[in-house]
């Protein structure tokens, strides 16, 4: 059964808690997909990748790199999974069709943003009646909280 976690942002950004997440993808030695809400999201987060910090980087491809396959990290605003992963991290509003082929699904959201906060409100209200284990984790001052 696919796991679908919802992040509700807070206190840090999208920036600072996707890469934490992304590297214990990689400590597992899983492989993911990054959904983002367009084209541009998707490069604008491939860059950052490479430079968000000084010490260690994700290794990540998109459309523009080819070899999908053998990409650990695959970015994309495209509702596809080309690299055969097993999570799913959806940024920036973005929705896929596809959620069932994955063993895990990481909704993260700026709580900040009344928008993103009503779209995953909808989005968790929709998926209680399918077959998906839902867990709703929010920041606090501490780190993360299981709601």
């Amino acid at each position: 059964m696919t796991e679908i976690h919802f992040y509700h942002l807070t206190r840090k950004t999208l920036e600072q808690v996707l890469p934490e997440l992304l590297a214990k993808t990689l400590e597992r030695d899983l492989r993911a997909v990054v959904k983002t809400a367009n084209a541009a999201q998707s490069e604008e987060l491939a860059k950052f990748l490479w430079v968000y910090t000084q010490d260690s980087f994700l290794p990540h491809g998109t459309e523009e790199d080819k070899e999908a396959e053998s990409q650990p990290i695959w970015i994309t605003h495209k509702d596809e999974n080309p690299n055969m992963a097993a999570f799913l991290f959806l940024t920036n509003m973005a929705e896929s069709d596809k959620m069932s082929g994955y063993e895990r699904v990481c909704n993260i959201f700026d709580g900040n943003n009344e928008n993103a906060l009503q779209k995953a409100r909808e989005m968790w209200k929709a998926l209680q009646s399918m077959p998906y284990k839902l867990t709703y984790w929010k920041q606090t001052d501490t780190g993360w909280s299981k709601e």
